[in-house]
C-alpha cells in the first residue's frame, strides 16, 4: 500500500500534507508531482476535501530532481518563489511553511532544518565507529525547502549538466554556491519512512485535528514498508 494513503486520525497523510499548504496564506498554487497512474486518486482527494486552492497534477520523473524539475516546468509564469515538499511530511504547520518563503526571498534559498541533538558516529562498514563528529555543526534538513524559482531552475540545470545525483534540492545549491538559510523548525516535523513512524505522527495530527472534526477519532490503518 502507497505509504502516501495510509489512513492517520482518519484522513490519508497526503491529505494532510495538503491541508497544510492550502491553508498557508503564502501558497498561491500547488504543484503535485505524482506517479503516473496515480491522477485520479489525487482528484479525488481534492474533491472530498474541499481544498480551495488551484492545483496541477504533473507526472513525476525517474529521480527525485527529476520529479522537483516536472514540477518547476509546471509553475504559473509569475510564480518567483516556490516550496518543494515531501508528501509523507504530514505535520509542517503554515508557520514554518511561511518562514522558508520569507527567509527564500532574501537569501535565495531556505530549507526547514533542526540542529542534531544525538551524538553522531561515522562507519564505514557499518559494523565498527570510525569517528565522532562534532554535532554542533551538524543539522538535519527536513521539507519544505523553498528558493527563488530562478534559483532552484538555475541550480537543477547544473546538476542535469553534470549528469549528477543529489539527494535533496540544497545539494543542488551547494554546487552553483548559492547560500541556503537554515529555518529552524521549533515544533516536530517528522516524515513518514518506517511503520514506526506512524503512531508519533497520529499523535502530533490528533493535536491539529482537522475543520469540522473532532480531533483523534479514527484512528490509523494499514500497513507501510519502509524506504
Amino acid at each position: 500500500m502507497d505509504k502516501l494513503f495510509l489512513e492517520v486520525n482518519g484522513r490519508p497523510v497526503v491529505a494532510h500534507t495538503w491541508r497544510r499548504f492550502d491553508e498557508a496564506e503564502c501558497i498561491e498554487e500547488i504543484v503535485l508531482v505524482v506517479r503516473e497512474g496515480m491522477q485520479t486518486s489525487f482528484e479525488g482527494l481534492a474533491e472530498r476535501y474541499a481544498f480551495r486552492k488551484r492545483f496541477r497534477l504533473v507526472a513525476g520523473g525517474k529521480e527525485r530532481q527529476d520529479s522537483v524539475w516536472n514540477g518547476l516546468e509546471a509553475l504559473s509564469p509569475t510564480a518567483e518563489v516556490v516550496a518543494i515538499q515531501d508528501a509523507a511530511r504530514p505535520c509542517t504547520s503554515p508557520a514554518l511553511i511561511a518562514a522558508t518563503v520569507a527567509a527564500a526571498k532574501q537569501t535565495g534559498a531556505a530549507v526547514a532544518a533542526q540542529g542534531v541533538t544525538d551524538t553522531i558516529k561515522e562507519s564505514r562498514d557499518g559494523k565498527t565507529i570510525e569517528r565522532t563528529l562534532d554535532r554542533a555543526r551538524l543539522w538535519a534538513v527536513q521539507t519544505p525547502q523553498t528558493f527563488r524559482v530562478e534559483i532552484i531552475r538555475r541550480a537543477l540545470s547544473e546538476v542535469r549538466r553534470r549528469g549528477l545525483l543529489v539527494t535533496d534540492d540544497t545539494a543542488a545549491c551547494e554546487l552553483i554556491g548559492q547560500p541556503v538559510q537554515l529555518v529552524v523548525s521549533l515544533e516536530p516535523n517528522p516524515k513518514v519512512t518506517r511503520p514506526e513512524d506512524l503512531p508519533c505522527i497520529e499523535a502530533l495530527l490528533r493535536m491539529v485535528g482537522w475543520p469540522g472534526l473532532e480531533p483523534g477519532t479514527n484512528g490509523l490503518k494499514g500497513r507501510c514498508s519502509t524506504d
